[in-house]
């Protein structure tokens, strides 16, 4: 069965970092691309970053580019996103996801096949 877990979710000061993990089972990731993206109360989900299966191209939503790295440990099955300069508006459960591809699709919610469950990060003082 495949699956996504996240982890690495929790509350930090504005400016702050955090790095969520997301750990493949049931498949090999390095077949997948994989997204991140988040969903704050009230809101849509967005898309925050992707990685390509293995070549390492990656895309950035502009709200976290500069502030947030996304990377993969294939022989771990684990894809990290790494959050730095952390705003309020941060704040969200953050999901991860896989697809087959890595194209100009990746930011939309239905490009992808697979979803954990999410975890939560907030920003605050």
């Amino acid at each position: 069965q495949l699956q996504l877990v996240e982890s690495g979710g929790g509350l930090v000061q504005p400016g702050g970092s955090l790095r969520l993990s997301c750990a493949a089972s049931g498949f090999t990731s390095g077949y997948y691309a994989i997204g991140w993206f988040r969903q704050a109360p009230g809101k849509e989900r967005e898309g925050v970053s992707c990685i390509s299966r293995s070549d390492g191209r990656t895309s950035y939503a502009d709200s976290v580019k500069g502030r947030f790295t996304i990377s993969r440990d294939n022989a771990k099955n684990t894809v990290y996103l790494q959050m730095n300069s952390l705003k309020p508006e941060d704040t969200a459960v953050y999901y991860c996801a896989a697809r087959r591809f890595h194209d100009s699709n990746w930011p939309m919610v239905r490009a992808y096949d697979y979803w954990g469950q999410g975890t939560q990060v907030t920003v605050s003082s």
